[in-house]
């Protein structure tokens, strides 16, 4: 059995609305298994056919004259679509916005698109967790000490990498690797279905205590708990409990 199955992804775009013309001009994604990275990504500059903004060239870069000798939408649709899969969970940060592109420009090729229950919005996720902050990518970054100085401008690819690290400190953290090897202390036997937790011994470590700390340990648990239960009935009697 594989497992959770995430795809981490980010769009750009040529604007802000795909009812009114703008178009998708690059796609980032990269895979997840069990929350872990799997090295697989998916790329992919588009051809929007339509001028890009100068304002909107200024946030990604990506200019109409770079843009015109790559595939437009629907000749890299399928592409996506067979990376992302049929149990492929979408992932993105204001997922709203991304999932307007993309099932507005799948649907107008007559895909089906994608629920909301197939997606992930991290910026939700960030809300709930540091209610009333700003919670772009690059303050999440920085608050969970991401390294994105790379980032001079959005790119799609690059940016879905930086999401995939901060969603796994949005789940609460990550080990980078889940691989198992021979220094691990947990080691799976492979001729048994169980994971065999192997302990390595330690001696027992002895604090000395002395006469006064004795006393003051005593003298406190005197005073702040009444009827402890780890004293017997005829020890509390001996004790005046």
């Amino acid at each position: 059995m594989q497992g959770i199955r995430e795809i981490v992804f980010d769009t750009e775009t040529t604007g802000f609305d795909p009812e009114t013309g703008d178009k998708l001009v690059e796609i980032g994604a990269v895979e997840l298994i069990n929350h872990v990275p799997t090295g697989r990504t998916y790329h992919q500059y588009i051809n929007p056919e339509r001028e890009v903004p100068e304002e909107v060239v200024k946030v990604h870069g990506l200019t109409t004259e770079y843009l015109k000798d790559f595939p437009n939408f629907a000749a890299v649709a399928q592409d996506f679509i067979d990376f992302v899969g049929d149990d492929g969970i979408l992932v993105a940060h204001n997922a709203t916005f991304d999932m307007k592109f993309i099932n507005f420009e799948l649907r107008h090729l007559g895909y089906e698109g994608y629920g909301w229950d197939r997606v992930i919005d991290t910026l939700e996720i960030a809300k709930n967790k540091f209610p009333g902050q700003r919670n772009n990518l690059d303050v999440l970054c920085k608050r969970f000490g991401i390294d994105n100085s790379a980032r001079t401008f959005h790119g799609a690819l690059l940016d879905a990498q930086l999401l995939a690290e901060v969603y796994l400190e949005l789940l609460g953290g990550a080990e980078p690797s889940m691989e198992l090897d021979a220094k691990s202390p947990l080691k799976k036997d492979i001729n048994q279905d169980d994971v065999v937790l192997q302990r390595v011994y330690r001696e027992p470590r002895v604090f000395e205590l002395n006469d006064e700390q004795i006393a003051m340990h005593r003298e406190f648990l005197e005073k702040n708990i009444k009827e402890p239960l780890w004293l017997s009935d005829e020890k509390k009697e001996e004790e005046g409990a």
